[in-house]
Order: structure tokens, then C-alpha cells, then sequence
């Protein structure tokens, strides 16, 4: 990984590989990395654990081999996964959240694409519980093992 250039810290894809294996195994085959970038995650799942993940993306640059969809992420997509993954989702986190009704996710938020008030990182992850809350979604945070301050997010079960 140390030859590819990424924002933030570069385990937090191997962190997140790791964390889905370890909590799915294989009850889960099709994964959707949501606004997955370059795709290092979607490589990892694939490569190293034996997922099928693709990146949804608008973006068009891609690793070499890894799965895109050249496209902005839309919730109405949900039920073509088995699961979600958000991790640092930017613009697509409100689409991302309405698929946790149909569908788990995980969910670490970066920025504040949920509400035009300015929220901090504790008040998003609040608003994306209360979201959560009155969808019926099991949800629950969690801590992942990489470092920064935007490595907390929300893992779900859509109702029933």
C-alpha cells in the first residue's frame, strides 16, 4: 500500500478490510464501497478477504482491477448489496444512511454532508443515530483501529 498516495491515514483501509471480515465473514458476498476513491478498500476486500466489492463513484480514476461504477450512490441501489461501506463518503453519506433501512452499513462520516447546521463530529454521528433511531435501524458506534479523529462511525441492521 505504501506505493499508492491517499489523504489520511493509509490503514484505515486495511483496518476497515479487517473489521468487515471479522464481523461479516462470509454472511455477506456483494459489497459496495460508497464513494471509495482510488479503491483501496474495494481492492482489499477482494484481493485479500475474497469479496465481490465495487466502488460506486463519480470519480473515474480507479487501481488497476478493482470493480467501478462511474456514479453517484443512490439509496434506490441498496438492495443489489449485501452490504455498504462508507468510509469517509463525503456527498453520498445522506443516500448512504437511507440504505441502512434495507440493508447494513457501515458508516464513518468525515465531513458534515448531512445537515446545513454546522456540526462536529460528535453532532453528526448524533444526527445519523437520531436518523437511525427513528428509522427502526439497529445501529451502533464503534471505534475502528486506525489513527485520526474521524475514525468512528456507526455499523447497522435495518429493521426486522
Amino acid at each position: 500500500m505504501t506505493r499508492h498516495r491517499f489523504h489520511g491515514d493509509p490503514t484505515r483501509f486495511g483496518a476497515m478490510a479487517e473489521f468487515v471480515a471479522d464481523r461479516y465473514g462470509r454472511d455477506v458476498r456483494y459489497i459496495a464501497d460508497v464513494a471509495g476513491g482510488q479503491g483501496m478498500l474495494a481492492r482489499l476486500l477482494t484481493k485479500k478477504h475474497g469479496y465481490e466489492c465495487e466502488v460506486v463513484d463519480p470519480r473515474k480514476w480507479v487501481l488497476r482491477g478493482v470493480r467501478h461504477e462511474v456514479s453517484e450512490f443512490d439509496a434506490s441501489s441498496a438492495t443489489y448489496y449485501d452490504l455498504l461501506i462508507g468510509l469517509h463518503c463525503d456527498e453520498a453519506l445522506r443516500e448512504l444512511a437511507r440504505s441502512a433501512i434495507v440493508r447494513p452499513t457501515v458508516v464513518v462520516p468525515c465531513c458534515n454532508f448531512w445537515s446545513e447546521d454546522k456540526l462536529g463530529r460528535e453532532e453528526l454521528l448524533q444526527a445519523l443515530e437520531n436518523f437511525y433511531t427513528d428509522a427502526e435501524v439497529e445501529h451502533e458506534r464503534v471505534t475502528f483501529a486506525f489513527s485520526g479523529p474521524k475514525n468512528i462511525g456507526l455499523v447497522t441492521s435495518p429493521p426486522g
